[in-house]
């Protein structure tokens, strides 16, 4: 049997501080519905999805609200709006269970990152997660520089 090969593909934008500020829960990859100048800014790599979210509307389609896509310079007058919600493309099933995740438990959908597949396309990795207290997070800090001094620790004595 041949060697499987392994994924490489191109992330666009991510969103690293969503991991501090949210307890991620389950994690879908949905498809963006963009225009051809939002397809090109984006591999690019200038995109920003910090305060993004997405939100359900109520005919059922899933929306990213508030992430910046910049317009393409070579566009001109063709250009796109950089702010404009863009529709997520999920089966209605995984729609069904975010939207219950945000009405009944108030969970947030949290995007984790824009990235190009192996067939070029754009996908968005998106999670519903539950907001982190302020504990919360700085025990999420601890953990993570005890890991880090440990591992200097380990590298020193060899």
């Amino acid at each position: 049997m041949a060697p499987k090969k392994e994924s490489l593909y191109k992330v666009a934008a991510e969103n690293r501080r969503a991991r501090y500020n949210y307890e991620i829960g389950e994690i879908f990859e949905a498809g963006l519905m963009l225009t051809g100048t939002e397809v090109k800014s984006l591999r690019t790599g200038k995109a920003t999805i910090a305060e993004s979210y997405a939100s359900v509307e109520r005919s059922g389609e899933l929306f990213l609200i508030n992430a910046t896509i910049p317009e393409y310079l070579q566009a001109n007058r063709f250009n796109h709006e950089p702010k404009r919600p863009r529709k997520l493309l999920l089966h209605a099933r995984e729609i069904v269970k975010l939207a219950q995740g945000t009405e009944r438990e108030g969970m947030t959908i949290v995007p984790l990152k824009i990235y190009f597949n192996d067939r070029g396309r754009a996908k968005i990795e998106i999670a519903l997660a539950r907001g982190k207290q302020l504990h919360d997070k700085r025990e999420t800090e601890k953990t993570r520089d005890w890991n880090r001094e440990k591992g200097r620790l380990l590298r020193e004595k060899g």
